[in-house]
């Protein structure tokens, strides 16, 4: 099982930007596929943001469609999460994934078609 990490949380304001990052170097394949997850106090963990290799597949959360985009720069071999407009909502601490074989589920399902995770970057948003 290979080890995610994520960085680029912080705190910002209401309506302001992060970009998150995430190094996928370890990961070849085209039958791959990354996400990103949330995970708010108390709430369960979620996809909000997902690519799938095959085809080049992007997907989002109906919550953040429109203000996130997720994007994978293969000649850096890092997953990124740009973050626009944010909002007190999107506060929670997020998460890289990976799946190795995105064929069966959709690639924004339930945290257990994933693989391998990072420990997390906290994202916090002040109104």
């Amino acid at each position: 099982q290979r080890q995610l990490v994520e960085s680029g949380g912080g705190s910002v304001q209401a309506g302001g930007s992060l970009r998150l990052s995430c190094p996928t170097s370890e990961y070849t394949g085209s039958n791959l596929c990354f996400g990103w997850f949330r995970q708010a106090p108390g709430k369960d963990r979620k996809a909000v943001a997902a690519i799938r290799i095959g085809d080049h597949g992007l997907f989002y959360s109906d919550s953040v469609k429109g203000r996130f985009t997720v994007s994978l720069d293969n000649a850096k071999a890092t997953l990124y999460l740009q973050m626009d407009s944010l909002s007190p909502e999107d506060t929670a601490m997020y998460y890289c994934a990976a799946r190795l074989d995105c064929s069966r589920f959709s690639p924004l399902s339930y945290p257990g078609t994933y693989n391998d995770w990072g420990q997390g970057t906290q994202v916090t948003v002040s109104s």
